[in-house]
C-alpha cells in the first residue's frame, strides 16, 4: 500500500495516528493516511505564516509565473493524476481526467492575476486630493475540500488564493487526500517557496483547529450544507473571512417543447455520471404538461443501458459511491420512497457488480409519483437517483424550485426564448442552465450557490479576487496648506 503523508513546508511529513483509504469498488486498502494531532496542525500554520512575508512581498507577474509552471505540470501530469482519483474515489479515468483540466482551468485563471487583481485611482476628488484604492493579501488561508473533486475543488481555492499573495493549508477529504498531495508536490516543483502551499489531514477536531487558530485569516469550505453552516457559524465566530459552499437538490425543467431525446440524454449524463456526487447533479426532473410518461419510457431504456463497475474498467460509466455509509444510506431512502407509494421506473439501486461484490456500489434508479414531503425529494441523497415530477405550468416548476432548501444549480430545456428568459430570471438558484444540464460556469466566472446551497455572500473562481483580498483607500494631496479649520468638511 501506498502511504500519503502531510505536506508542511516544502516537506512529506508523516505520523503515527494513521486510517486506510479505501478503495470504493474492493472495500480494499489501497494507502494509508495519517490523521493530524495539534502539534502538526499547528506546525502547518506556522509553516505558512513564515512564507507570508516573502511571498506576499513577491511581485505578482513572479507568482504568475510559478502558476504558469504548475498548470502546465498538473496536465503533463493528468493520467497519473487522474489514476489516484479513480482509486481513492472511484469514479471513471475519463472522468477524473476530466475533473484536471477542470482544475487547470482554475490555475489559468489565477495565472491572470497581474490584470485581475489590482485597485483604483480617482484624481481630485478634493483640491489637489487624490483618492486610491489597493488591495491586500489576507495571510494564512485555509481550504477544507470534498470527496467528490479533490483536486478541482481545492484549485479553485488555493490558485487564487496564492496569486493574490496568501499562503494556505489546504485540509482534504481524508477518503481520497493522495492527489491533494502529489498537487503540492508539482507545486515545489514549479516553484512555490517552501511553506506557502502546506497539506495535512484529519478530522473534525483539525478542521476546528485551523479555524479557530489566531493566525489564519479565512477559510474556504466545500461539504454538507449541515457542516457547512457549523463552519460559517465557527469561522464567524472566530473574526474570520468565511465562506462555506454546501448541498444541492438541482432541479431541471422540461418544458412540452423540448427535444425528448436530448433531454433524455442530458438527464442521464448529468444524474447518473459520477454516481451523482457531483453538487451540480440533476437529481429532480420536472415535467410540464400532462404526459411524463413518453420522457420517462426513454430515460428507463438508458437507465437500464448504464454500464455499472469499477472505475478503472474499460466501458464503465457510471463507478461506485465513496464509501459504505453513503451506498446505505442511498439503498435505505429508496427503499423508503417506493414503501411509501414511490413508482420504481428503474430501481438498480441494490445491484452488484460481478467479481466487485464487495465494492459500494448503487445502479441507476429512477423515482416517480415522489411526495415532494418525501426524503428522496427534499434531501440530497448524492448518488446516482433521479426523482421524476410532473406539473401544469412553468410557474408550477419554479414554485417547486422556489420552496425547496437548496439553491446550487437549476435548468431549463426548452427551445422557447421566453419561456427561458422568464425561468433565467426568477429560478432561485445561484447557477442555471438553458439547454445545459451541468451549467458550471467557467472559471472566468464564479461557483456560487443560493439558500442552503451557500453560506457567504463571495463564490470560488473569479469571484474568490474580493475573498482572498482586502482593500485599502489612501487620501493623499501634495500641495502645502497651512491654516487651522475645526470643522469636518466635504471634500
Amino acid at each position: 500500500m501506498r502511504t500519503i503523508s502531510h505536506w508542511i513546508d516544502g516537506a512529506a511529513v508523516t505520523g503515527s495516528d494513521t486510517i486506510d483509504v479505501l478503495d470504493p469498488a474492493t472495500d480494499r486498502p489501497v494507502a494509508t493516511v495519517p490523521m493530524a494531532d495539534a502539534a502538526t496542525v499547528d506546525a502547518a500554520i506556522a509553516a505558512a505564516v513564515a512564507a507570508f512575508d516573502g511571498w506576499s512581498a513577491t511581485p505578482m507577474s513572479k507568482r504568475a509565473q510559478v502558476l504558469y509552471r504548475f498548470r502546465e505540470l498538473l496536465l503533463a501530469n493528468r493520467s497519473e493524476l487522474a489514476a489516484l482519483i479513480t482509486e481513492e474515489h472511484g469514479k471513471t479515468l475519463d472522468d477524473a481526467a476530466g475533473e484536471i483540466s477542470r482544475a487547470a482551468d482554475s490555475v489559468e485563471l489565477a495565472c491572470g492575476g497581474p490584470a485581475l487583481a489590482h485597485g483604483s485611482t480617482s484624481l481630485q476628488t478634493g483640491p489637489n486630493i487624490d483618492t486610491k484604492s489597493v488591495l491586500h493579501p489576507l495571510g494564512v488561508c485555509v481550504g477544507i475540500t470534498p470527496f467528490n473533486f479533490p483536486a478541482m475543488m481545492g484549485m479553485m481555492m488555493v490558485s487564487v488564493a496564492l496569486a493574490s499573495g496568501n499562503t494556505f493549508v489546504w485540509k482534504p477529504s481524508e477518503q481520497d487526500p493522495g492527489v491533494c498531495v502529489r498537487i503540492a508536490e508539482l507545486f515545489r516543483e514549479a516553484g512555490l517557496p517552501d511553506g506557502v502551499l502546506n497539506v495535512i489531514h484529519g478530522r473534525q477536531d483539525c478542521a476546528e483547529r485551523l479555524i479557530d487558530s489566531p493566525d489564519t485569516e479565512a477559510v474556504a469550505f466545500v461539504g454538507s450544507s449541515t457542516v457547512a453552516h457549523a463552519v460559517y457559524s465557527r469561522a464567524a465566530a472566530a473574526g474570520k473571512r468565511v465562506q462555506a459552499f454546501g448541498g444541492a437538490k438541482n432541479h431541471m425543467i422540461v418544458m412540452p417543447d423540448a427535444d425528448p431525446d436530448v433531454v433524455a440524454d442530458q438527464i442521464t449524463s448529468s444524474c447518473f455520471g459520477a454516481a451523482g456526487q457531483r453538487c451540480m447533479a440533476i437529481s429532480v426532473a420536472v415535467v410540464v404538461g400532462d404526459d411524463a410518461e413518453p420522457l420517462l419510457e426513454k430515460l428507463k431504456v438508458r437507465a437500464e443501458q448504464v454500464q455499472l463497475g469499477a472505475g478503472v474498467t474499460p466501458g464503465t460509466e457510471v463507478g461506485p459511491v465513496v464509501n459504505r455509509q453513503s451506498q446505505e444510506r442511498i439503498r435505505s431512502t429508496v427503499k423508503d420512497a417506493i414503501a411509501a407509494g414511490a413508482r420504481a421506473v428503474v430501481d438498480r439501486s441494490t445491484e452488484d457488480v460481478p467479481g466487485f461484490e464487495s465494492g459500494y456500489f448503487v445502479g441507476p434508479t429512477i423515482l416517480a409519483d415522489v411526495d415532494t414531503s418525501s426524503p428522496a425529494y427534499r434531501e440530497e441523497l448524492f448518488g446516482p437517483i433521479l426523482v421524476v415530477l410532473r406539473v401544469d405550468t412553468l410557474d408550477d416548476g419554479i414554485e417547486l424550485i422556489r420552496r425547496h432548501r437548496y439553491g446550487n444549480g437549476a435548468s431549463i430545456f426548452t427551445r422557447d426564448g421566453a419561456a427561458a428568459n422568464e425561468f433565467e430570471r426568477r429560478a432561485s438558484a445561484g447557477m442555471i442552465g438553458v439547454n445545459v444540464a451541468i451549467p458550471v460556469p467557467v472559471a472566468a466566472y464564479a461557483v456560487q450557490g443560493w439558500k442552503d446551497s451557500a453560506f457567504g455572500d463571495t463564490g470560488l473562481n473569479n469571484a474568490s479576487w474580493s475573498f482572498y483580498t482586502r482593500p485599502k483607500y489612501v487620501t493623499s494631496r501634495w500641495d502645502s496648506v497651512s491654516g487651522t479649520d475645526f470643522g469636518f468638511r466635504p471634500n
